[in-house]
């Protein structure tokens, strides 16, 4: 089922860059500017297989006589809220916080329709919704909104339609920013096709979660 993209039949192509940065200078239509960014998208693998069994008693997991711990240190907590769930696997809002970062990853069926880039009516209150949080939040750091898709189709057609998504989500997200009079931001905006699922992309279930745009940004510290 070609849910995002038509086109299978052509095939993927080869040799195509796994990455596209792009830089949207749309942003300043809104007081914002894009930037560019060397750091990778938030986090988005595949979904962990589940832990191996240890046994405490083992002699291996035991300190050689003379060993010390090692210090301790502060982990990165990460904590995920499912909002607006149309099932218990399938929510249509995803917001994933950790100690540094906050990101808001939104169904694209949500936003958009079938294999398109124009944003559905009531995709406008969600994004609104999220600037009003950055907005509390008085975030300062660059905001990124990178756009994701599933493996049908062409690698190309997915590349150009999440980056698409991503700029019009962006073009919302600005200008309500700007509205909320908070239009000093800067934006990353950026489509990676198929690259980073975070969902087995062989079932449709894991392909709807796969097609999503991610909203991350870094508030300040507390």
């Amino acid at each position: 089922m070609a849910e995002e993209r038509a086109g299978k039949a052509a095939g993927r192509a080869v040799g195509v860059p796994v990455v596209v940065l792009v830089l949207v200078a749309a942003g300043t239509a809104f007081g914002g500017s894009a930037a560019a960014d060397t750091n990778p998208p938030p986090t988005s693998t595949q979904t962990p297989s589940a832990p191996v069994s240890i046994d405490p008693h083992a002699a291996g997991l035991r300190l050689p006589e003379g060993g010390t711990l090692a210090p301790p240190k502060v982990l990165d907590i990460v904590s995920v809220t499912d909002q607006s769930s149309v099932a218990a696997s399938q929510p249509e809002q995803r917001q994933e916080t950790s100690n540094s970062t906050v990101t808001y990853a939104l169904q694209s069926e949500v936003l958009f329709g079938k294999d398109s880039a124009k944003l559905s009516p009531t995709a406008s209150g969600r994004i609104q919704a999220i600037a009003a949080d950055i907005n509390a939040r008085h975030v300062t750091s660059p905001i990124r909104v990178f756009g994701f898709t599933d493996d049908l189709g062409s690698s190309e057609h997915g590349q150009v339609l999440s980056r698409q998504r991503a700029q019009a989500v962006y073009q919302v997200l600005a200008g309500a920013l700007a509205g909320l009079g908070d239009a000093s931001h800067t934006f990353q905006v950026r489509g990676y096709g198929e690259d980073y699922p975070i969902a087995d992309n062989s079932t449709e279930t894991g392909r709807r979660q796969n097609r999503r745009v991610e909203i991350t940004f870094t508030p300040p510290a507390a």
